[in-house]
């Protein structure tokens, strides 16, 4: 992971992790316009308009400028295609945030999300010096489980039927990592 911070940019093997541009809006829209997506996420609307990205993009810098949220782009190192998103909290009092991301059905299966993941956590350690960086998913979201184990990160509990979902109460399993088991 190299960390510009200049650049506001996040470089993995395969991937760079930047701030959203309003000229994402059109590609965000077509990629949470999904239901398989928005099934397997907490916040994302259902149907997603482009009026929605620009509206989620407009306080990201802010968000980074004053530490509260780090919301990255998930893009291809050389072509700068848009794959996804990353996001990580920053609780200041507690030295903890949270991890979240969704990547656009297209392009399940080829290891962005855990990329983005790994590279995430690793600037919450070594920049942001988080003591602890936290995640949850729906329990019907065994991939997310899976990319939160390969980052090594543990199953701290589940809360069950915590969060309503199309009318049905949905479990939320919780996993983390402390900065001293990296």
């Amino acid at each position: 992971m190299i960390y510009n911070h200049s650049e506001k940019t996040i470089k993995t093997d395969r991937l760079i992790l930047r701030l959203f541009r309003e000229s994402d809006a059109k590609k965000i829209s077509i990629l949470c316009n999904n239901y398989h997506l928005y099934k397997n996420t907490l916040y994302l609307p259902y149907p997603y308009s482009i009026d929605d990205a620009l509206g989620w993009i407009k306080n990201h810098l802010s968000n980074y400028n004053d530490d509260r949220m780090y919301e990255f782009a998930v893009t291809d190192k050389e072509t700068g295609e848009l794959y996804g998103a990353i996001g990580l909290s920053h609780n200041k009092n507690a030295h903890n945030g949270e991890i979240g991301y969704w990547i656009g059905e297209e392009y399940w299966g080829n290891g962005y999300a855990t990329e983005a993941a790994k590279g995430m956590v690793e600037f919450a350690f070594t920049k942001k010096k988080f003591h602890k960086v936290y995640a949850r998913y729906f329990t019907t979201n065994t991939a997310s489980g899976r990319v939160l184990e390969k980052i090594g990160m543990k199953q701290e509990g589940i809360l069950r039927e915590h969060v309503m979902k199309d009318k049905k109460y949905i479990d939320l399993v919780y996993y983390g990592i402390i900065n001293h088991e990296v």
